[in-house]
């Protein structure tokens, strides 16, 4: 018996190492057709140019492939066709109040989909309910022929005397309903996704609905918005009338409200491997550099000039500013569990301009751009360049790949793109 028990276990052991052994290695080829070892997704560039039929463009944002612009005019959101030269698609505010319709959008990271936020008025902000008192049960005397009757005490002493009880009865009774009012946001504020096609093909762009954000604040002002694909999250700080909220979205269409009460944020950043959200938190006058993963966070950094810059490739970039320069470019590993006050590395040292105009990003191949309307400077592996710009307002893509430039002439304007070179 016990020789067939030791056969048995043996097989059973032998049977699941295989079988662990035979899932590793599909897993390994798996990821390696997915993302063959050594090859690293290279950003697309291009080189044209094209002329839009408008001079006031705004919040100018190109798309994956590089061949379509999104951008705000007079208050409606475009998107251009770079390579067809026309609009192929509008989104206009549903009237003149100020503050509603396209309050934010963004292109994600890897396909030509354009993510954005719509605004309009709530129809019924108030709406009226009935509202009926719970039932309750109370006793009540029955009906009887006549009032209750004693029976006389005789003389025998073991003779009790009965008197007749008038009965009673249960009866259910209700008070009577009242019109309670009831007030609700009065915005709705919606996500939309925009999925573009080849911009070579002339079928229109699917424009999905994709929910609503009951919690986000009339009035509200979206500031900063960041996604994580890979881990289908997304955040947005939103300024309203009396505080900043900070939302996590997932895909499941769940809304998280992830501030604390008198917390500001000034810049964040997304961990595309793990969806760990990184952010300039200020609450109660101390500045933090936080990781914030769920509800768990941890204090990356508690120097009050520290500021995050983005992450790329496993590592979070972390600028030190002072007196509007930038001075000194420090990296930490993003993990999977990062711990309290992780340990820098100081990648860079100098001097970079960084006002309150100054764009920064980590671009695909891990450089830091901070560029201004004039200038943009680019530290790859530790060098600092510089590259001028000449448009009448410049742009770079966000994966540090291709510039934009823009040349007002008359009532349009010139829009012309080439790679970014260091």
């Amino acid at each position: 018996m016990k020789k067939r028990l030791r056969t048995f276990f043996v097989w059973t052991l032998a049977s699941a190492l295989l079988q662990f052994g035979g899932y590793s290695i599909l897993n390994k080829q798996v990821q390696n057709v997915l993302s063959p070892p050594g090859v690293t997704a290279q950003p697309i560039t291009t080189q044209l140019k094209a002329t839009i039929p408008a001079a006031d463009l705004t919040n100018i944002k190109v798309s994956y492939a590089k061949d379509y612009i999104a951008y705000m005019e007079n208050g409606t959101l475009k998107v251009f066709n770079l390579k067809q030269n026309k609009v192929v698609f509008k989104k206009a505010p549903p009237s003149n109040d100020k503050g509603l319709g396209v309050l934010m959008y963004q292109w994600l990271p890897d396909r030509n989909m354009l993510l954005y936020f719509y605004a309009r008025k709530n129809p019924h902000p108030v709406t009226y309910s009935t509202v009926y008192p719970a039932k309750r049960t109370i006793r009540v005397p029955a009906a009887t022929s006549g009032s209750g009757s004693v029976i006389p005490k005789t003389e025998d002493p073991n003779q009790k005397v009965v008197r007749d009880v008038p009965k009673t009865v249960t009866k259910e009774i209700t008070g009577a309903p009242r019109i309670v009012k009831r007030y609700g946001n009065p915005q709705i504020t919606e996500l939309y996704s925009l999925d573009l096609p080849n911009s070579d093909e002339t079928a229109a762009p699917d424009d999905r609905f994709n929910q609503t954000i009951n919690s986000f604040p009339a009035g509200g002002k979206i500031e900063n918005l960041v996604v994580s694909t890979s881990t289908n999250l997304m955040y947005l700080t939103v300024k309203g009338v009396s505080k900043e909220l900070l939302l996590e979205i997932d895909v499941m269409k769940n809304v998280r409200t992830l501030s604390r009460s008198g917390e500001t944020i000034d810049n964040m950043a997304a961990s595309d491997r793990y969806g760990t959200l990184f952010l300039d938190s200020n609450e109660n006058g101390v500045h933090r550099i936080i990781a914030l993963n769920g509800s768990k966070r941890q204090i990356i950094s508690e120097n009050n000039n520290d500021r995050i810059l983005g992450i790329k490739d496993g590592k979070v970039y972390i600028g030190e500013v002072q007196n509007n320069q930038l001075m000194k470019v420090k990296t930490t590993p993003d993990l999977t569990h990062m711990a309290n006050n992780p340990s820098l590395t100081t990648e860079w040292e100098g001097t970079i301009p960084y006002g309150s105009s100054t764009n920064t990003l980590i671009g695909a191949k891990g450089q830091l751009i901070a560029y201004d309307q004039q200038t943009a400077y680019i530290v790859t592996a530790g060098h600092l360049k510089e590259v001028k710009l000449r448009g009448d307002e410049n742009y770079i893509s966000s994966d540090g790949a291709e510039l934009i430039q823009l040349t007002k002439q008359g009532n349009s304007t010139l829009v012309e793109l080439q790679p970014l070179q260091p």
